[in-house]
């Protein structure tokens, strides 16, 4: 039998040129757009940074990124600090498009974080962690689901760096943490019944409403250990889920294999930015509409 493949009308390849020739040039565009905004160089003597407090009030219920609208928008609405200390320290605005790259990373036998393929299967003992570059200064929030089950926040987690979870542009965290001395605290682990773990890594320029952080987030876990990892309500989450369809750019590049560079490590524990000569991230995810207020990144590990 003759392979169909063969038989394809001359017209079906032109288009599928113009197709590839297009698709190349936005993958082009997108990564240049982020890169571009990396630092030229990076300043291993620059005091670190990891630390620092975010220049505005973290309470949630000043957050300005609101979930009452879920609904009906499509592009979460995002307002102004509700407090006046927050309007005078607040960021001045920004017009690009938020983007996110990542990169998932395994623990080798030899303890090194090698990069993987983010769509492989996993098995019980693998240990992974995330690394997350943004392109703009907010907030990165992680939230995972196991099937249907309930949701849950991982990150911020009131054990890592109390709670915080204040990113700013191209400096990269490490979910978990890499600061961290307890190893239980550095990696994912895969243990137990096989399933699917949906992680939704979120990205906003305002913290989201009704979503404790911080001193917020260490103070309610103190008193509520059985409540923790904390759960956002129906409205909370149903504004991620409602932003995680907007349109999206995407553009991958082939890193698999690659252990974690000195230079990223340096970066990500001392919270430095990574400069335009690091690694690109496996995955850079970018709004279509400079005006989104969110980002939200979903990542499907299967666990065999």
């Amino acid at each position: 039998m003759k392979s169909k493949l063969l038989i394809v009308p001359l017209a079906a390849v032109i288009v599928g040129c113009v197709l590839l020739i297009a698709n190349a040039q936005q993958d082009d565009d997108v990564r240049g757009a982020f890169l571009s905004t990396r630092p030229k160089t990076t300043n291993a003597n620059a005091p670190a940074r990891r630390h620092r407090r975010p220049p505005r009030n973290t309470n949630s219920s000043s957050s300005s990124v609101s979930a009452k609208n879920a609904n009906t928008a499509k592009n979460v609405n995002s307002g102004a600090a509700t407090t006046a200390n927050a309007n005078k320290n607040s960021l001045p605005s920004r017009t690009e498009s938020i983007a996110l790259g990542y990169t998932i990373f395994m623990r080798d036998i030899n303890g090194r974080a090698v990069r993987i393929d983010p769509t492989r299967e996993f098995k019980n003992g693998d240990r992974i962690r995330i690394s997350l570059e943004p392109n703009i200064d907010g907030y990165v929030y992680v939230f995972h689901t196991e099937g249907d089950g309930a949701p849950e926040m991982i990150y911020p987690d009131a054990r890592l760096e109390g709670g915080d979870n204040w990113i700013e542009a191209h400096v990269p965290i490490d979910v978990p943490s890499t600061v961290e001395t307890d190893e239980r605290l550095k990696w994912f682990q895969f243990y137990g019944n096989p399933a699917t773990e949906h992680l939704f890594v979120v990205v906003t320029r305002e913290p989201l409403a009704d979503v404790p952080i911080s001193d917020a987030l260490v103070s309610f876990c103190s008193t509520n250990k059985d409540k923790c990892p904390w759960h956002p309500s129906d409205q909370v989450w149903q504004m991620i889920q409602q932003a995680a369809k907007a349109d999206v750019k995407i553009v991958t590049s082939n890193t698999v294999g690659q252990a974690q560079t000195d230079k990223e490590q340096l970066a990500t524990t001392r919270g430095l930015g990574l400069d335009q000569t690091a690694p690109q991230p496996s995955v850079i995810r970018m709004n279509a509409s400079t005006n989104a207020p969110v980002l939200v990144t979903i990542l499907d590990l299967v666990h065999k």
